[in-house]
């Protein structure tokens, strides 16, 4: 084991170095926020407040559940970098086209075109950031357009729209929405204008708009290239290191008997149920928040001819639906690690019961307090000074005020300590399960301790910073150190079961881990290809991203393996579908984080595919699929060994194929096809037109959309089952103290 550990720690401390020294770049290489906004002739257009405060305005009103930024965010709306920099190109080209050649621009004649459409180019990727007095400085022309630009956006959020799912009176405060727009047209200058001394903008020509010449860089073809080489020779690897080993796994021969079944649940394991009866709630009312939601992208601000959205609209619904998902789901995992705890120490801490009804106080104050906030932000009733502690951050998956993030991290610093202290008997003996026990331990302290990078950003943090710090938690702390913890886990149940030796499982546990994350931790910059970052951002993002897909490609071997286990013994059978959830976390881990990861992760796709329903294909797939499905299944293995009468699981079984089934539909019905139609818009026409009223407006895309309600009732109904079946096995059958 000493050198599985050698390796496993190069590659924590190679790849946060490297991930350090990209941080420190970009805080150094980050789109300039200027002192003012002028016209040649010094008139001033903005001053720099009114840019920050404008990303204070649009966070506050929601942020990335309304639309998106530089690609980041939700779907309806449309990306507001993209869509100002469309119009205020067509604007000016439209002002050129009248003066020269009485018509506007579409009506010209292809060469007068062209030869407006260089001019347009020159002008907008000319960088005019005076790094002395900090002033950007404009045409007049140009100004104009900012001008009238602005009063379209000025009229959707006023009036609504209901294409974006935007509610009438959503701000209407006319110094807010000037700031606003201040905020999108510094997003769109970004987007358009050249990094001094280079040929490319400071999100590398993203979003395609031909008008401006954003077209995809070499670096974006070339590393494409190179990513998918190392790819194929990565599973080339994988699999010859795979063969090699086929020798060397042992028969195992499981007892007769149920291990678990003789051993009384100690009280902070029976305190542990209240937390899985609310995984189950939250569970459910994350669903009812996401049908929701997904009807407002077919009928705006309605649910079925009721004016639901001035109630509850698309922007808070969106806001709970995607972080009840990290909600219950994290609760599930956290229950199970409590419950895990004294299972594996057979040692109850003083006090420990104490320890998690607290922690489950928190959890409430967290989750429902954060919700009232959000909401409270998005509806304009909370005050000014107020929305960044306790309403609405505007930053997707971080969404809480900064208090409750805060509440948040001191909740899971709890976690770890009740874990620890639980564990402490169990980590001094020098026995088989040293390895996997030290390992889960490494796992928890890093769940507990890198949410605190949601800390990182402030208040008037430049949008670049802000977005290299939530992928931190987006993607280290939920993607990878929790798929650390789900290994070791998964492993150790098995272990606690006696189907697998203790010692191989930790062998195993720590390789597995140290593969996944020689890829995963420095392949969190494939989310920030074109948010305001460098160019080696993107060649390290492709290359380390890919080589994280590649152990998801070979978890047919986990699930095959945790089948076979499911076989060994007749009594296993009591096992049956808390290993079958495991079984489709593989599955999942295959198509939803494997095959669906990679379709958006090279920087050619990425380019064209950011912010298109491809994306929520990924994300339904693998943060449902994989961690929804193993948080439902450590759930069950849970209650299973907290209720010792026999369960009936037809409900169970039920649940189990229409959730799968109806996930599958939900993102193959519907989402896919949306997604790829997008893509191809967004080739041909540019990234705005994909995500404009006009192309998702289409008797097609609106067919393809209403094609999800089969999925989602699908799997609603296995939701409903799932928390029936919990409720029917567990109320009444175990004590909570």
């Amino acid at each position: 084991m000493r050198k599985y550990w050698i390796y496993f720690g190069a590659v924590i401390l190679v790849s946060f170095t490297v991930l350090g020294l990209v941080g420190y770049g970009i805080y150094q290489e980050k789109p300039p926020l200027p002192s003012r906004v002028v016209t040649e002739d010094g008139l001033i257009v903005y001053e720099g407040d009114d840019i920050k405060n404008g990303q204070n305005v649009w966070q506050a009103m929601g942020g990335m559940e309304t639309g998106s930024i530089w690609g980041h965010g939700s779907y309806v709306a449309p990306d507001w970098t993209a869509d100002w920099l469309h119009r205020e190109s067509i604007y000016i080209l439209d002002r050129w086209g009248m003066r020269e050649f009485g018509a506007k621009y579409h009506s010209l004649k292809n060469e007068n075109q062209a030869k407006l459409q260089s001019r347009l180019a020159e002008m907008m990727r000319k960088n005019t950031y005076n790094q002395s007095t900090g002033e950007i400085v404009v045409s007049d022309i140009r100004a104009e357009a900012m001008v009238e630009v602005a009063k379209h956006y000025h009229d959707i959020f006023i009036n609504g729209n209901e294409d974006y799912a935007i509610r009438k009176n959503a701000l209407t405060d006319q110094s807010k929405l000037d700031k606003l727009t201040a905020f999108f047209w510094w997003s769109s200058w970004a987007a358009s204008t050249n990094r001094p001394g280079e040929d490319l903008t400071y999100t590398s020509n993203w979003p395609h708009e031909e008008l401006v010449n954003n077209r995809p860089t070499g670096d974006t073809i070339v590393w494409t290239g190179v990513s998918i080489i190392l790819l194929l020779a990565g599973i080339g690897g994988m699999a010859w290191w795979y063969a090699s080993r086929r020798e060397e796994h042992e028969e195992f021969t499981a007892p007769d008997n149920d291990p678990l079944l003789s051993s009384a649940s100690t009280p902070s394991q029976r305190a542990v149920l209240k937390y899985f009866w609310t995984v189950a709630g939250l569970f459910l009312f994350q669903i009812i928040m996401g049908v929701i939601t997904a009807h407002y992208g077919v009928e705006g601000n309605g649910f079925y001819g009721f004016p639901l959205a001035d109630y509850l609209p698309y922007t808070v619904t969106r806001t709970w639906h995607t972080q009840l998902g990290i909600f219950w789901i994290a609760t599930a995992w956290l229950a199970a690690g409590l419950y895990i705890a004294p299972a594996v120490s057979g040692y109850e801490p003083k006090g420990q019961v104490l320890g998690v009804n607290v922690l489950f106080g928190a959890l409430l104050v967290v989750v429902l307090g954060s919700m009232t906030g959000e909401y409270l932000s998005v509806m304009n009733m909370m005050p000014d000074h107020l929305w960044f502690l306790f309403g609405h951050s505007g930053y997707e998956y971080i969404d809480l005020g900064r208090m409750f993030q805060i509440a948040l991290l001191i909740g899971l610093l709890l976690w770890l300590y009740l874990m620890v202290r639980a564990l402490k008997p169990a980590l001094a003996k020098k026995d088989d399960q040293k390895t996997i026990l030290t390992l889960f331990v490494i796992s928890s302290i890093a769940i507990a301790l890198f949410y605190a990078a949601a800390l990182m950003y402030g208040k008037h943090t430049n949008l670049a910073v802000a977005e290299f710090w939530r992928w931190w938690v987006v993607h280290l702390w939920v993607e990878g150190f929790f798929e650390v913890f789900a290994t070791v886990v998964i492993a150790f149940l098995f272990a606690r079961l006696k189907l697998v030796h203790l010692k191989t499982a930790g062998q195993a546990a720590v390789l597995a881990s140290t593969i996944f994350l020689s890829g995963g931790i420095i392949g969190t910059l494939h989310h920030l290809y074109f948010s305001g970052t460098s160019t080696y951002v993107l060649a390290l993002g492709s290359v380390f991203s890919a080589l994280e897909v590649v152990p998801l490609l070979f978890v047919g071997y986990e699930a095959v393996e945790n089948y076979r286990l499911s076989k060994k013994k007749e009594w296993v059978a009591n096992y049956k579908w808390p290993i079958y959830f495991f079984i489709s976390v593989a599955f999942w881990n295959l198509v939803g984080a494997g095959l669906f990861g990679f379709m958006i992760n090279p920087p050619i796709a990425l380019y064209y595919m950011q912010g298109l329903n491809t994306t929520p294909v990924h994300g339904h797939s693998a943060l449902f699929g994989v961690y929804g499905m193993l948080g439902l299944g450590l759930t069950l293995f849970a209650l299973r060994g907290m209720t010792k009468n026999t369960w009936d699981t037809k409900l169970l079984k039920h649940s189990f194929w229409w959730i799968n089934i109806g996930l599958f539909a939900m993102v193959v019905i519907s989402l896919l096809p949306v997604g790829l139609m997008q893509t191809w818009a967004s080739v041909k026409y540019g990234y705005w037109y994909a995500r404009s009223a006009e192309f998702l407006q289409t008797d097609v895309m609106e067919v393809l959309r209403w094609l999800r309600a089969p999925g989602d009732t699908i799997f609603a109904i296995g939701a409903v089952m799932f928390v029936l079946f919990v409720i029917k096995n567990t109320l009444g059958k175990g004590k909570t103290s």
